[in-house]
């Protein structure tokens, strides 16, 4: 089960931190301190009922069709490999993580503002439910992979709240955004290298 742990964490992650929208308004709300960790937990709650809903639904549902697996397997890596070439040309262009704006003030338009930066991006289906659900549905243990990547969402979410005020002036650097986008590039591009040999789905 560890392994299972570990490599939902570290898939999951990598495509975390990689969109940029929800990072930026998690971090925004942060650091104007509303309601940040209700925020945080809203997020994460939303990326672990989508990637169990993957993981015990959707993605059971793929594992048991070759051709669904297939498609999965090469859609999956080609999106990766997209989304890592959008990281490295963020890199080229200097972008930055921008937490400019107010802040939503009352709990509750903190609520609704987090559902719908989470829920009405369609990518974030198409990476939970569809892709993290068919690669954790043929994991050793399929619990596993859904306990590393839910424990991914809520490490990265939370940590982002907590240490909103150090990594605001940081990430507006533009070298310090360069260096984690090629991470993320190296990160995305590795794990479509493993979709596309079959590794991720053995």
């Amino acid at each position: 089960m560890l392994s299972s742990i570990l490599h939902g964490g570290l898939v999951s992650g990598g495509l975390i931190i990689a969109i940029g929208a929800q990072n930026a308004f998690v971090l925004n709300q942060g650091l104007r301190r509303r309601h940040g960790y209700l925020v945080a937990l809203v997020c994460a709650l939303c990326d672990g009922l989508l990637v169990g809903l993957g993981v015990l639904g959707l993605g059971a549902l793929i594992a048991r069709q070759d051709a669904l697996m297939e498609v999965a397997r090469w859609g999956g890596a080609l999106f990766l490999a997209w989304q890592a070439g959008l990281a490295l040309q963020r890199a080229w262009s200097a972008e930055v993580l921008n937490a400019s704006g107010g802040g939503q003030d009352t709990r509750r338009a903190a609520l609704v503002a987090t559902l719908a930066v989470t829920l009405l991006n369609p990518q974030v289906y198409l990476e939970t439910v569809v892709l993290l659900g068919a690669i954790g549905a043929v994991q050793p243990s399929p619990l596993g992979f859904f306990i590393g990547a839910s424990l991914a969402s809520f490490g990265w979410f939370f940590g982002l709240v907590a240490a909103a005020g150090w990594l605001a002036p940081r990430l507006a650097s533009a070298a310090v955004w360069r260096g984690i986008e090629v991470l993320i590039a190296i990160i995305l591009a590795w794990i479509a290298w493993r979709l596309a040999s079959g590794a991720v789905f053995g």
